[in-house]
């Protein structure tokens, strides 16, 4: 049997440590006692017993401490941190979500991994594949299929069209993160194809990078535009003589996140059967389905 902790021992050392964790906050920003003492509410005697390490303080009066100087209060409670990582820590608190993302991704990749699952998501301009390519890809691999728009439509109950038109452009973002989350929750494994336009929200294409291993499907321009021809779909170039140049101008403002993807898979010049070949060994080298990183 073990001898109990001196807890009164243990109190005073962590008393000790707030203290000198207070003085040296408020002496780095040059701020006299008086005035924490009045930027705080609490009074200069207790402040100085605070700063001693004598008595113990309050959860509130310590918030209180804290706020006045700028501090996380968990930084006043913590085991001893190098002041770099404070900072860093600082700094991660105050980035936006994408930020934030990457850094986990950058620190635990593992953990990235394993919040994929062997989730398959694919990305890119109308006229990829995505909808073909998935389709055929989750019936080779004895995987569910879904495409993101389908599964809004079903939720709402109306057209992306009249989603669009009733909530705006913001309206059907948050429709989207909503759709992707729920997909995810729902399925460990699956092949999902996304619209190509979700790279412009940051969050929902940070989620969608988060939890599904991503591959762009990229063709050239050309190839885009035929392709949405070949399906019978002719609003590309209705009455648009420009229309190709918008293309062009579209795939090169979002290349570079579409480059973020896990992987990337270029069809152009070839078929629906070879790019489903090529499809199937870039997910078994990436090991998408046995916890590659993605």
């Amino acid at each position: 049997m073990t001898d109990a902790p001196n807890t009164g021992e243990a109190t005073e050392a962590l008393m000790a440590q707030i203290g000198d964790r207070v003085r040296r906050a408020r002496q780095r920003q040059g701020i006299p006692r008086r005035v924490l003492s009045e930027l705080s509410g609490v009074s200069p005697r207790y402040l100085a017993n605070l700063e001693t390490g004598q008595g113990n303080v309050s959860v509130g009066v310590l918030l209180r401490v804290a706020d006045a100087l700028g501090e996380r209060v968990e930084h006043l409670l913590a085991d001893d941190e190098a002041p770099e990582a404070r900072r860093i820590a600082d700094l991660f608190r105050a980035a936006d979500a994408p930020t934030r993302a990457r850094v986990r991704e950058i620190l635990a990749p593992e953990e990235s991994g394993a919040a994929r699952g062997r989730r398959i998501a694919l990305i890119g301009l109308r006229g990829a594949g995505k909808s073909t390519l998935g389709r055929k890809l989750g019936t080779r691999l004895d995987l569910p299929f879904v495409e993101l728009n389908a599964e809004i439509e079903a939720q709402s109950g109306m057209p992306v069209t009249e989603l669009i038109a009733l909530y705006g452009q913001e309206g059907y973002r948050r429709l989207e993160a909503s759709a992707i989350g729920r997909i995810a929750d729902g399925h460990e494994a699956m092949v999902l194809a996304v619209a190509g336009g979700i790279v412009s929200e940051p969050e929902t294409y940070e989620m969608l990078l988060a939890r599904f291993h991503t591959i762009w499907l990229r063709a050239s321009p050309a190839e885009h535009m035929e392709r949405v021809r070949a399906q019978g779909d002719m609003r590309p170039m209705a009455g648009n003589p420009a229309a190709m140049d918008q293309l062009r101008s579209i795939l090169t403002s979002r290349e570079a996140q579409y480059a973020r993807a896990g992987a990337t898979l270029d069809t152009s010049g070839r078929g629906i059967e070879q790019s489903l070949s090529d499809l199937v060994v870039l997910v078994t080298e990436q090991g998408f389905l046995t916890g590659g990183p993605g």
